[in-house]
């Protein structure tokens, strides 16, 4: 499969920046690492962020890196976690997917290589963009324990909103 090659190869590339598969095995639940890993997808309206509604921040499961913010996300029916666009463009890399007889595109992880979920254009204006993400490639950290997990640098995203 073309994705678990550039998978291995990114690992390859950049070994500080991504566990063993074995060391993730440990690391993940079995459905983490068969989302993440395995280009997975876990089942609709019943996965853990798709209707939190508390405000916070979606990090990589694997590596930490922030990737999403409540701020930018919205329901969009889907039964997945769904955001108008991640924190900040560089942290997750766009493919082309042809998986499944359809032309998608994939949501990946820049440090993690990943797999995140998919990008679609029937999203809320003023982009129409919608990130369908898997909460299993997901750790949400709240407002209030941003500071104390070391991501205080965001806590201005915020600041004004309920």
């Amino acid at each position: 499969m073309e994705t678990k090659t550039t998978t291995e190869t990114a690992t390859e590339s950049s070994p500080t920046q991504k566990t063993s598969g074995d060391e993730l095995k440990k690391k993940l639940t079995p459905q983490q690492y068969h989302v993440t890993q395995e280009c997975g997808t876990e089942p609709p309206f019943n996965n853990a962020y798709w209707n939190n509604h508390t405000p916070g921040i979606y990090v990589d499961v694997v590596t930490g890196e922030p990737l999403f913010t409540s701020v930018d996300k919205f329901d969009s029916g889907s039964g997945w976690p769904s955001f108008t666009k991640p924190i900040a463009k560089e942290h997750v890399v766009e493919k082309s997917d042809r998986t499944l007889g359809m032309e998608r595109t994939e949501v990946r992880g820049t440090k993690s290589n990943s797999h995140l979920g998919h990008v679609f254009d029937d999203g809320p204006g003023p982009s129409g963009t919608r990130y369908c993400i898997n909460s299993a490639a997901l750790r949400f950290i709240p407002v209030e324990k941003l500071k104390d997990e070391g991501y205080g640098q965001f806590l201005p995203l915020f600041e004004g909103k309920k």
